[in-house]
């Protein structure tokens, strides 16, 4: 289990909680790729604009309960909040970190 993240990562946490698209996008590489809920976002433009939908209609909180180091990627498993069906529920975050920067994240 890792007890400190990656800053990119802790970054990304704090970004998404508050809610803010342009701190959260400076944690990703330009050329980063997220995957979530079956689709693939290339670039921080379509990262930006996947993050500012996802915030307003979920509007949603992460609880961080763990993270490991596994294949290259940091795993993190959060509790997540919202408005959305289940909530709260648990889901991974896969990161891949190159340069102190997110290259891509997988959600789900």
């Amino acid at each position: 289990m890792i007890t400190k993240l990656p800053q990119s990562i802790e970054t990304y946490f704090q970004a998404a909680n508050s809610h803010d698209n342009s701190l959260l996008a400076d944690c990703f590489t330009e050329d980063a790729v997220v995957h979530d809920e079956g689709k693939d976002y290339h670039g921080l433009a379509a990262i930006k604009k996947w993050n500012e939908a996802s915030s307003k209609e979920y509007d949603f909180t992460l609880e961080l309960i763990s993270a490991v180091e596994e294949g290259g990627q940091t795993i993190v498993t959060t509790q997540a909040s919202g408005n959305f069906p289940g909530s709260p529920t648990a889901i991974r975050f896969h990161f891949t970190i190159k340069d102190q920067k997110i290259t891509s994240l997988s959600c789900g």
